[in-house]
C-alpha cells in the first residue's frame, strides 16, 4: 500500500446525489400492506416503491391536504 495517493485526476462520484440514509419511522400496518401489494404487482421491493413515491412527491413539490375529524 502506498503512503500517498494522487487523486488530482480522479472523477467525482456520479452517484453522490443518489445516496440514501437509513431512518426509522412508524407507518400504519394498512399503509405498509398497501405498498407491499402495489410493489408485488410492479415487481419491486416495497421500500423502494415507498422511496420512489416520496421522491416523486418531493420532486413535484406536492402539498398534503389534511382534514382532521
Amino acid at each position: 500500500m502506498r503512503k500517498e495517493y494522487d487523486f488530482s485526476k480522479a472523477n467525482p462520484n456520479p452517484y453522490i446525489k443518489k445516496l440514501r440514509k437509513q431512518i426509522s419511522i412508524r407507518i400504519d400496518i394498512d399503509t405498509i400492506e398497501y405498498f407491499k401489494k402495489q410493489a408485488e404487482e410492479k415487481g419491486i421491493a416495497y421500500q423502494n416503491l415507498i422511496n420512489l413515491y416520496l421522491g416523486d412527491c418531493a420532486l413535484n413539490e406536492r402539498t398534503i391536504n389534511i382534514v382532521w375529524k
